[in-house]
């Protein structure tokens, strides 16, 4: 088995055209993320799927080792940077890469099942630097590491499988060579454009944030305050809560959740603010988002200790008002009596 083999197996989605959405104050990755699974000598099952940012673009079958590409633009833009010509290499890469694991697993006694990752790719930073990685794990594990830099590969966790696999690769200075062109020139620079320029509607596409606040009353003496966040796209967001205008720093009242994903590919996220009630402050959530620009979104909490008053204004309004009618209603009547009854004695 030859390295090399292997090594262009895993960066063959490279060659392929990539781009991040427009960079603002986030770094922006392209990764390609690879799972082999070995049950035995004879059995190997891989998958992989190429992702810009959250979405994917490329697949590869487990089954019969097809290449998917989930949005016609990224078929376009591989045949414009002579993808599919290269694609056409990927299942010779592929075969040298099941038998370089089942040879690894044979020299160091290891027992199936194995399941082999990969993790490739490059960040792009809002000042235009960049950076290339890749990362390989087995069993769960990190294994290896490429330093783009050293072009030198660099055992994670100690290990006889990785001192093996990181030896038998460094002796392969073409490898290095290729994979430094790659992940720093290639793959962080020469592709870009061309997805960019199919694919800007999706990859760029922005949804506005819809924010509530509402509170719970765990016990007397504590309030909640909820400040749920949903709809928007991407995912980097910042959301902070405002005490009389200035921000509550994180400590034990502040729990802000994960960013969660939605069914219709936006997120969501909820961030709660324990409080005490009826302590004289006012509160606020304020959200921000690539979606909003320069803008930010503030949600006021209405304080619930001023309802129970409100309600007791509205009820004696209420009552003023319908004493008042009745009394009406009872004086107008009062007057028709009297006007009938003065009216039959001139009769008489």
């Amino acid at each position: 088995m030859q390295p090399p083999s292997l090594l262009l197996f895993l960066f063959l989605p490279s060659l392929l055209p990539g781009m991040w959405a427009d960079p603002e104050a986030q770094p922006e990755v392209i990764q390609y993320l690879l799972t082999g699974v070995f049950a035995n000598i004879s059995s190997a099952e891989v998958s992989c799927v190429v992702l810009v940012e959250d979405i994917p673009v490329i697949a590869l079958h487990p089954a019969n080792w097809s290449v998917h590409f989930h949005w016609p633009w990224v078929s376009q833009a591989a045949a414009e940077g002579e993808g599919e010509k290269l694609m056409s290499q990927y299942k010779i890469g592929l075969r040298n890469m099941i038998r370089f694991v089942h040879d690894m697993v044979q020299q160091t006694k290891q027992h199936y099942p194995v399941v082999v990752q990969s993790r490739a790719g490059c960040v792009l930073y809002p000042n235009t630097t960049r950076q290339g990685f890749l990362n390989v794990g087995w069993g769960g594990r990190d294994l290896v590491a490429f330093e783009v830099d050293k072009q030198h590969w660099e055992v994670q966790q100690a290990s006889q499988v990785a001192e093996l696999v990181s030896k038998r690769l460094n002796k392969q200075k073409s490898v290095t060579v290729l994979l430094e062109h790659l992940l720093a020139t290639w793959m962080c620079h020469n592709n870009f454009v061309t997805l960019k320029k199919y694919g800007r509607e999706i990859l760029e596409r922005q949804e506005l944030p819809v924010a509530t606040v509402f509170a719970r009353t765990p016990s007397p003496a504590q309030l909640l305050l909820v400040c749920h966040v949903t709809g928007f796209y991407p995912r980097p967001i910042s959301v902070a809560w405002l005490r009389d205008g200035q921000e509550v720093p994180p400590g034990p009242a502040l729990n802000t959740s994960s960013i969660l994903p939605n069914a219709d590919l936006t997120y969501q996220l909820r961030s709660v603010l324990a409080v005490t009630p009826r302590d004289g402050h006012s509160y606020a959530c304020r959200v921000r988002h690539r979606s909003l620009g320069t803008r930010s979104l503030l949600i006021p909490w209405e304080n619930g200790s001023r309802a129970p008053t409100i309600s007791i204004t509205i009820a004696v309004l209420l009552l003023v008002a319908t004493a008042s009618a009745g009394g009406f209603w009872w004086w107008k009547r009062r007057k028709g009596n009297e006007a009938a009854w003065d009216t039959q004695e001139f009769i008489i």
